[in-house]
Formats: structure tokens, sequence, C-alpha cells
């Protein structure tokens, strides 16, 4: 594969940064934003594009895939990758930090999916996968602002794929459980059938699967990497 182009946002650690390792590794050009500015650095060290930004500015993303389409003249991949958001029981949480949760966990996709998506319908296609969490459709008090609006994240992803997959615009999520860039304690890793934490090189390869031509016929999808976690059907 050579030629085709992927934006990582949110990309300078944890799994957004193990996936812009996987697809650069896999053949992709990369640009990475990042408000950390690990994401600029580790975009010209995969020989791409890196920007310091944040995704809850539209100028900064407009920056970025106005950069990469100078660069590159196309976009085939988008991972929208998050921070973390507020956390406090349900009713003690302010006004302001359920806006901020929304920021945080649905925004951060729509915003940039904005940009892409008439890039994608232009060249007859493209795949966006979403970072998301294995509690988006069980919702645990442990993660309150994560759980409403990454399930409000499925819905929309639902809604997306609807419309665009005529124009094989396809967007899949991830559902990453407790995974090894969170901190390690002994009563997590007991709670997983596995009895291990997952690696995030192994929700990246699994990003990069559903990125590829493989994983042609898959859009609007909800995809637990949880090691057995989640109970539900």
């Amino acid at each position: 594969m050579t030629g085709k182009v992927a934006i990582v946002v949110g990309g300078g650690s944890g799994i957004g940064a193990a996936a812009a390792r996987k697809l650069a590794a896999a053949g992709f050009e990369i640009a990475v934003l990042s408000s950390s500015g690990k994401g600029e650095a580790l975009g010209k060290e995969l020989g791409g594009i890196g920007i310091t930004g944040s995704n809850r500015s539209n100028d900064d993303l407009e920056r970025l895939v106005e950069q990469t389409l100078e660069r590159w003249g196309r976009i085939d991949v988008l991972v929208n990758s998050a921070a973390h958001g507020p956390k406090a029981p349900v009713l003690e949480l302010t006004d302001e930090q359920w806006h901020t949760g929304m920021e945080i966990y649905l925004l951060n996709v729509i915003r940039p999916t904005r940009l892409v998506t008439p890039v994608m319908e232009k060249q007859k296609g493209g795949a966006i996968i979403n970072i998301s969490s294995a509690w988006a459709l069980e919702p645990s008090s442990m993660f309150p602002t994560s759980a409403v609006f990454r399930a409000g994240l499925a819905a929309f992803t639902k809604l997306f794929a609807d419309q665009y997959a005529p124009s094989n615009v396809r967007m899949n999520n991830v559902l990453p459980g407790w995974i090894d860039s969170l901190p390690a304690k002994e009563e997590r890793r007991e709670s997983v059938p596995m009895q291990r934490y997952g690696t995030s090189d192994e929700v990246a390869a699994t990003i990069a699967f559903l990125a590829s031509e493989e994983a042609a016929y898959i859009t609007g999808q909800s995809l637990r990497i949880d090691g057995g976690l989640m109970r539900s059907l």
C-alpha cells in the first residue's frame, strides 16, 4: 500500500500515538495533531506532519487538514482520539463539566469529520476510526461524562455510516477496556477474563485493520477490545 494518507487527531501519546506508528508501518503518510507538542515531534519522526493544537479548535483542525492536503493532496483515514473528561458523582457534575465532556468525547469527532468527509467523498472512499471506550455501551459511574457522550458517539456513528456508506466513506468506533496506557491496578486486572491489561499496540492493530481495505465492508460498528470485560450481548 502506497500513496495513502492518515490524520491522527490526539496522537501525541497512548493509543493515538500507537495508531500513528502502526499506520506509518503499514505505509500511510501521517499527519498528527496534539495539544502537548508530542504529536508535532511524532509526526516529524514518522516523516510526515506534526502540529501542536487542540481538537476543540476549528482553526487548528482546519490548519491540520489544509497542510495535509497541500502536502499530499488526499486524506484516506482519520483517527480521532480523546483526552480524559470530568469525573464526579453524576448529580455533582456542573453544567460546565457536562459541556466539557461533550467537547472531549463527542465534538472531538464531529469537528474533524466535517472537514475530512467532503475530501473523502470526492475521492470516493475513506475511513474514520474513533477511539471510544468499552464503557460507552455499559455505563459506569467511574466515567460518567465519557459514558454519556460516547453513547451519543455510537449513535452519531450509525447516523454517519447510513448517510455516507453510498460514497464508500466508513466510520467505526474501537472500544478499549483496561489498556496499559492507564494506571495499573490489580483489581482492574482481575476483573478482566483474560487476566491482563490490553496494550496500546493491540488497539492500534485493530485501528489499522479498520483503516485497511480488508475492512471495506465494515461500517457503523462499535468494536470492543477489552479482553472479554464487558458482559452485554
